[in-house]
């Protein structure tokens, strides 16, 4: 297949957004593909309040939204927050990891850290409990 050819078919990808064509001429045949861009995330993504339970045994706070939920900010590291500490509204609880994106997960009250219901590396869902604690 000619160069000018496949060329003509480039530009035609790029004006017409197509992110693939397939073009077979006789026994000739060429596939183009776009790649797509990864889109980084946000280095300061807004925090997520996630919903806070009343329970008998205290406030529990559970996961705004699917995905991985991290304790530290980094492998390795110390925990954002350990059993028996003290937290206050909008500190930081924890990680959840949808979609390459990092969400803080922030406390929507303040009180003693009780019980941590998830563990680091955990797959959370919608509206599980993550946190126990007392208001």
């Amino acid at each position: 297949m000619d160069i000018r050819k496949i060329k003509k078919l480039i530009d035609l990808m790029i004006e017409s957004d197509l992110q693939a064509i397939e073009v077979k001429e006789g026994d000739q045949a060429i596939s183009l593909t776009r790649r797509v861009p990864i889109i980084a995330s946000t280095p300061n993504p807004t925090p997520i309040e996630a919903p806070v339970v009343k329970s008998s045994r205290g406030a529990i706070e559970t996961a705004p939204m699917v995905g991985v939920f991290y304790a530290a900010p980094n492998p390795g590291e110390a925990p954002f927050v350990k059993i028996g500490q003290t937290v206050s509204a909008g500190e930081n609880l924890g990680i959840i990891e949808a979609m390459k994106i990092m969400n803080p997960i922030e406390a929507t009250q303040s009180g003693v850290i009780e019980e941590i219901l998830v563990k680091n590396g955990d797959v959370v869902q919608f509206g599980q409990p993550l946190f126990r604690y007392r208001a």
